[in-house]
């Protein structure tokens, strides 16, 4: 009546396939992590440094212009 832990773990992928479904390898440790940690991360610092290069205050020469500031 009891099915020992390591019987359900080996039941328990196969319990919510779709019909037809032919599911392939699993993902390493590395995988994982890159797909799922280091590549969000990396993507949200890169679109970050993108737009705040893009929007940063330039640095005004010395000299000002009437074209450009009113005083």
């Amino acid at each position: 009546m009891i099915k020992t832990l390591s019987q359900v773990a080996v039941l328990a992928p196969k319990i919510n396939q779709e019909p037809g479904a032919m599911p392939g390898e699993g993902l390493t440790a590395l995988q994982t992590f890159t797909y799922f940690v280091a590549a969000p991360i990396g993507l949200f610092l890169g679109i970050a440094l993108i737009v705040w290069a893009l929007t940063a205050k330039k640095k005004s020469s010395g000299t000002s212009s009437v074209i450009t500031n009113i005083e």
